[in-house]
């Protein structure tokens, strides 16, 4: 080839190679990962969906300015729910504010759509021999024959392992069979990624995420904690998070967080808390906010406890509603209590997301 041949040869070459980067430009998105055995091989899970603009159209979600839901546990001091109370027995304030209620009076019966989300990355590989007793335990979850769970791997990114099913055997054959990832833990992603899967689940199901991995994020790309407490609030999803994080392993934990009774009713304040707490324990914060749990485990027998803990728990919550009265834009802080001292524990969410104009320049 002379040389002027060798010069059309690079200038077709160009062409070809710039046409084709503009027909990459123009492609669809890739679907989302089709579940495959293990987690070898697995393509990562698309990111996040990013937080929706305040004008612009956003999921159906059970907490609006008209009506919100707040799923309450109440918990006897020696253990075990407490039964049988009625509308006239709950107060609860939005920012303050008493408002008028209304109490579902039986216990909450809707089936359960429920994402189990298991940290790959990380010093998570420890812990994998405890995870895989993990699929019996979920038979608590699915005992409504309409119930569906799917199993969610993550480490840097995340990865559909399991799409939902009613089967539970299929979700424990992928728990016996997990491979160490990467050394990142993107909670933040995650716990996001897992609220998009739950959304899209019919309206009437009890939406679940039982989140296990340490209690600190590294690495997450997609989801600043701003956005995440965003989300929670604008959602129904209840997070129970089982914790084998170093840092929390140090404390005697089976004490419970008191630190709402503190919380001050100032939109600003409240968020910049529970941006703070969001840097030290990610898992329990996310947790708090969405009236779900938070608990870790050391051994076996206590791991198992505390998922029949946590199952039992989110079915046996009484469902509160409201209409708020009034509606300002932004983070709203919840406080739920009885009329008389039972001496019980209250777990309720803390906190919902009023959405309007003007929300969008909320901090």
């Amino acid at each position: 080839m002379g040389f002027s041949g060798l010069i059309r040869f690079v200038f077709v070459l160009a062409a070809v190679l710039s046409l084709g980067a503009a027909a990459g430009q123009q492609l669809p998105p890739a679907e989302a990962p089709k579940a495959m055995p293990g987690t070898q091989g697995l393509p990562a899970a698309e990111p996040p969906k990013p937080m929706p603009a305040a004008k612009g159209e956003t999921p159906s979600l059970r907490v609006t300015t008209t009506e919100v839901l707040v799923p309450t546990l109440v918990e006897k001091k020696g253990g075990g729910i407490l039964y049988g109370l009625k509308q006239g027995d709950f107060e609860l304030e939005d920012n303050g504010a008493p408002q008028k209620i209304r109490v579902q009076e039986e216990m909450d019966t809707a089936p359960v759509a429920l994402v189990v989300a298991v940290e790959m990355g990380g010093v998570s590989m420890l812990e994998f021999d405890k995870v895989a007793k993990l699929g019996p335990l979920l038979d608590v979850f699915l005992s409504d024959p309409r119930s569906q769970v799917a199993l969610v791997g993550f480490d840097s990114t995340q990865h559909l392992i399991q799409d939902f099913t009613h089967v539970g055997d299929q979700v424990n054959a992928e728990l016996q069979q997990l491979q160490p990832g990467d050394g990142g833990v993107a909670i933040l992603d995650t716990v996001n990624y897992a609220v998009t899967l739950l959304e899209d689940q019919p309206k009437d199901f009890r939406r679940v995420l039982l989140l296990i991995c340490e209690a600190r994020d590294h690495g997450s790309k997609h989801t600043k904690p701003v956005e995440l407490i965003k989300r929670i609030g604008q959602s129904d999803v209840l997070v129970l998070s089982v914790s084998f994080s170093p840092e929390t392993a140090e404390l005697a934990h089976d004490a419970w967080d008191s630190r709402l009774d503190d919380r001050t009713t100032s939109i600003v304040g409240v968020l910049l808390a529970a941006v703070n707490a969001f840097k030290k324990n990610v898992t329990k914060e996310i947790s708090l906010e969405s009236g779900g749990e938070y608990t870790t485990f050391f051994s076996d027998r206590k791991f198992q406890a505390r998922v029949m803990t946590a199952a039992r728990d989110a079915r046996n919550r009484y469902l509160i509603t409201f209409s708020p009265s009034n509606p300002t834009p932004g983070l709203h802080t919840i406080k739920v209590r009885t009329t008389q001292d039972y001496g019980a524990r209250i777990v309720a969410r803390a906190n919902y997301w009023a959405e309007g104009q003007g929300a969008a320049n909320s901090p």
